[in-house]
């Protein structure tokens, strides 16, 4: 295990830097320096994640161009006409329905808080397995609008149904961890990094099982515990950190 730690503490130091991110979805919220921009950008990105990297890419720039590129100045300021649009926005089965109830739910949600960090700490108890009822209360709290369209509920996924809800993990990375590598953005401090749950994404479950840190046989939210546990022997305090390692191994496939 030791020997293991040492190599994926190298393959953080390799991808864990500004330069590995051009074609990443976090690309997105760092083209923006207001903080409420970031959380907003990064939300989308985060949930459009899924597919090849450069259409994520270009289906968000697609999206924050019709909010003329200042998301937070849209979601106070917008008017029902300036919604049109978005009923011509969709990546993959993310359709004009989904867009719109996000911009609803986001809208309502700023004219009353200065961040989405308030959304994702109602189920925070400071305790080390807090992410799970951190990650329900916001599915619940984002569903909470009146008339919530069913069809979207699958875009915000939730320990409650036993997803291993890899985009919103990946968010919470984005918004939490605070290396000052220049890549996640360590915005928001009532979640603490040792609480993160490493986003189990297609590389990322394919490295981790052959390098011996995932034995489910399915991926689910359990198997994303056991793999954040396993995480944690190498670092308890910023387990999230190998997310890069494992991701970047998987690019590779050279390991």
């Amino acid at each position: 295990m030791q020997s293991l730690k040492e190599f994926l503490d190298q393959k953080v130091e390799q991808y864990n830097r500004p330069d590995f991110i051009t074609l990443d979805p976090i690309s997105i919220p760092h083209r923006f320096s207001k903080k409420e921009d970031i959380e907003i950008s990064g939300f989308f990105a985060a949930i459009l994640a899924w597919g090849q990297r450069k259409t994520i890419i270009n289906k968000c720039l697609e999206l924050f161009k019709m909010m003329d590129d200042a998301p937070h100045d849209f979601m106070m300021h917008h008017r029902e006409e300036d919604l049109k649009p978005f009923l011509n926005f969709k990546h993959r089965t993310f359709n004009d329905i989904d867009t719109l109830y996000f911009i609803h739910f986001l809208s309502w949600f700023y004219k009353t808080h200065n961040s989405l960090e308030e959304a994702f700490t109602l189920g925070q108890n400071g305790q080390l397995d807090a992410m799970e009822g951190i990650l329900i209360s916001f599915q619940e709290l984002f569903f909470s609008l009146p008339d919530s369209p069913l069809r979207t509920r699958k875009h915000i996924a939730t320990p409650a149904r036993k997803a291993a809800c890899k985009r919103i993990n990946m968010y919470l990375r984005w918004m939490v961890r605070d290396d000052k590598k220049g890549v996640d953005f360590g915005l928001w401090k009532k979640i603490s990094p040792s609480q993160l749950i490493c986003p189990c994404d297609l590389h990322v479950d394919r490295v981790g099982r052959k390098l011996g840190l995932i034995s489910r046989k399915q991926t689910d939210w359990l198997t994303a515990l056991e793999l954040t546990e396993k995480l944690r022997e190498f670092d308890a305090s910023d387990p999230v950190k190998y997310d890069f390692a494992l991701f970047g191994l998987g690019l590779e496939e050279k390991f």
